[in-house]
Formats: C-alpha cells, structure tokens, sequence
C-alpha cells in the first residue's frame, strides 16, 4: 500500500488545477474555447468553456466557491441539489 504526502491527505478543499485553451467542440463554431480541471485531491472535474482566459477563470473559481462551501455544509459535492419544497 502507498503512502499519501500529508498534505495530500488533508487537502480536502477544491481547486483550479489547470486552463488550457483548446479547440471547440465539435459542431460548434470557432471563437476562444478553454478546458478547465478542478481537483479535489485525487478527484478530477473536467469543463470546457468558451470565453476570454479571464471570463473561463472567472467561471471556474465561482465553480470551486460554490463546491467548497457546499461541501463545509456538509453535502455532497457530486450529489445533485434537491428541490426546495
């Protein structure tokens, strides 16, 4: 069995790992394009976006906030929101 770094095991926080600007998706017109990878320790969550460098960033870090405070309330940052009754 391998041995996490400490710091490995106690980054439990999301965050912006990586924007590169890539090509767009197929069937879609030209324009900037960007994919983006948000990690969570070993977790990865793919996106591509289109925009400016700071418009993606923008999104992406606004993405991060929203998964940080749902997980310190205590849900799931996969699970899908429940309705409100």
């Amino acid at each position: 069995m391998s041995e996490q770094p400490v710091e490995e095991v106690f980054d439990r926080k999301f965050r912006v790992t990586s924007i590169e600007k890539s090509k767009p998706p197929e069937g879609m017109s030209g324009g900037d394009w960007y994919d983006y990878v948000i990690s969570q320790g070993p977790s990865q969550i793919s996106g591509k976006r289109p925009g400016t460098l700071e418009s993606v960033t923008e999104h992406a870090e606004e993405f991060v906030e929203n998964l940080n405070r749902r997980a310190a309330l205590g849900y799931s940052a996969y699970a899908a929101r429940k309705p409100a009754k």
